[in-house]
């Protein structure tokens, strides 16, 4: 008690008498207390175990996404070669580009019994799997070769340039075109042991 009035009595006149700084005050550090308040660490862990939780599950999709990509253009590319190498056997009396030294018969014109066919392509094909152009003849005659192993063991002269294998063979062959799986040209690529 101070002078007969107690210690509340006096905060309370303090408060009438100065009463907008004390609210004001109050209304400030209300302010300072709802927006400027941090975050507990407990709070941020839980984050960043769920951030993490989340990494994990799609990083391995994107990857799986990104082969299957590449192997999906692989086929689109063996395809478009294919029927290119058909339609130049169709224009050239049966008879097979040598695409072994290089993809000029396909990326230049040609003549064939007073007609000027092509270019088959604009552009030299790369294999989507190892970023390789080069073609390899194959000993043998893949005519009938259904496995990637069969195919693979029949590379003539596997290399780091070596994306397609082609049944060349001198111009007797069967005309069949395979890529390769990875940068060293020696295996066929494929879904399991059926070539693309």
């Amino acid at each position: 008690m101070y002078g007969g009035r107690s210690n509340q009595t006096l905060r309370v006149c303090k408060m009438n008498n100065n009463s907008n700084s004390y609210f004001a005050m109050r209304r400030r550090r209300g302010i300072a207390n709802r927006f400027f308040g941090g975050f507990t660490l407990v709070e941020i862990l839980i984050v960043v175990v769920i951030l993490g939780i989340l990494a994990a599950i799609v990083i391995p999709q994107f990857t799986n996404a990104s082969l299957s990509a590449r192997q999906n253009s692989l086929q689109s590319v063996l395809q478009t070669v294919r029927s290119q190498v058909e339609m130049y056997k169709a224009q050239h009396a049966d008879a097979l580009p040598n695409l072994v030294t290089d993809w000029t018969p396909f990326t230049l014109t040609s003549n064939y019994a007073g007609t000027t066919y092509g270019p088959y392509m604009q552009s030299i094909p790369v294999n989507p799997m190892n970023g390789l152009s080069g073609v390899s003849d194959s000993t043998g005659n893949l005519t009938g070769m259904s496995t990637t192993t069969a195919i693979t063991a029949d590379i003539k002269s596997p290399g780091a340039t070596i994306g397609f294998v082609y049944d060349y063979e001198g111009g007797t062959g069967s005309g069949l075109i395979f890529g390769t799986l990875d940068s060293t040209g020696a295996t066929i690529a494929g879904n399991g042991t059926t070539p693309y």
